[in-house]
């Protein structure tokens, strides 16, 4: 039996100021070991579902597990079984990229020989071992998110929770940023994100959905959307399957 590691019931979202649902009855499931995409233009629920599933906001109504366990029973234990990579940078601009890593460590009671060894390695990883002393107010963009990457990922997570990881980012930063998330997925890994960068999408994703205005309009793997459309690329299915412009997040 395959094991799911994410699973989303009939999940709704309705902000107050609203009279619109930013998700509508939304099910899917992540499998272990599985790289899977959420893509979707503005507005589509990408960071709402995000947020919902990270623990920073309450759903509506519906249901959702991870790891088998109950968000409403067992928050906490979730907890520890997932990693959190906003889009916004989660980091201390007045402290080094050591200082930052190692408080976000300290969070998940990782402390010592063996977590200073493991920053150690992952700055060395990420290409940021020479400026590790160095303040985040000073990081360009591109180091900044690799340095959230690596303070999401230090207690060695089930599953990853990443939304939009390579927006605003250089080349050089963001294959390191995805050569370094396709390690962890092969090292067993489970990767759930979010993005606007359909070629990223879809040479890195096992299986993607797209969301249109709160509603799941279609899942499968990159090259079965491509193929179930004739379509060139994934991009041109994500054109004719959404009814908005392709005004990206």
């Amino acid at each position: 039996m395959i094991e799911k590691v994410v699973e989303v019931t009939q999940l709704y979202k309705k902000y107050k100021e609203s009279e619109d649902f930013a998700l509508k009855d939304l099910s899917f499931s992540i499998q272990k070991g599985e790289v899977f995409g959420v893509l979707g233009t503005n507005g589509a629920g990408k960071t709402t579902l995000m947020s919902i599933l990270m623990g920073g906001l309450q759903p509506t109504a519906g249901h959702f597990t991870i790891c088998g366990l109950s968000y409403k029973r067992q928050a906490q234990q979730i907890r520890y079984k997932i990693g959190v990579v906003p889009q916004e940078y989660a980091l201390y601009p007045t402290l080094t990229a050591r200082e930052n890593l190692h408080y976000f460590a300290s969070l998940y009671g990782l402390r010592g020989r063996e977590v200073h060894d493991t920053i150690t390695q992952a700055l060395k990883r990420v290409g940021l071992w020479e400026v590790a002393d160095k303040k985040i107010k000073y990081f360009s963009g591109g180091m900044k998110r690799r340095i959230n990457l690596l303070a999401g990922i230090l207690h060695t997570p089930e599953v990853l929770f990443l939304d939009e990881p390579t927006v605003g980012v250089d080349v050089s930063s963001k294959h390191i940023i995805i050569d370094y998330l396709k390690e962890l997925n092969e090292q067993g890994m489970s990767v759930l994100y979010t993005s606007h960068h359909m070629q990223e999408a879809q040479d890195f994703c096992h299986r993607v959905l797209i969301l249109d205005r709160g509603t799941l309009l279609c899942e499968n793997t990159p090259q079965g959307l491509i193929a179930d459309l004739k379509a060139q690329n994934l991009e041109e299915v994500f054109v004719r399957l959404t009814s908005q412009d392709m005004a990206y997040e």
